[in-house]
């Protein structure tokens, strides 16, 4: 799961800098406002990338993770029904 997180990551911020490259290398030569519209899409990209990246899927531990407090931890597993109760 974490390997095609990554690979989404990469691929859209490697879309984010080829639309910065194209806008300003190539498409500012025949269109001014395209070029910056291509740069307004690009300025999209990167957060959305940040949250694919970070989201986290249904076989990813997080909430399930020890605190290293055993009391704490022994309470959260009977809450969430893992152990039975003493």
């Amino acid at each position: 799961m974490y390997a095609r997180r990554r690979h989404s990551y990469f691929v859209m911020m490697g879309v984010c800098i080829a639309l910065f490259v194209l806008a300003w290398g190539v498409v500012r030569l025949w269109s001014v406002p395209a070029a910056v519209g291509m740069c307004v899409v690009a300025m999209i990209i990167p957060p959305l990338a940040a949250m694919v990246a970070n989201r986290r899927g249904p076989d990813d531990r997080w909430w399930d993770d020890p605190s290293g407090d055993p009391k704490s931890d022994e309470w959260w597993d009977e809450l969430d029904g893992k152990k039975g109760k003493h």
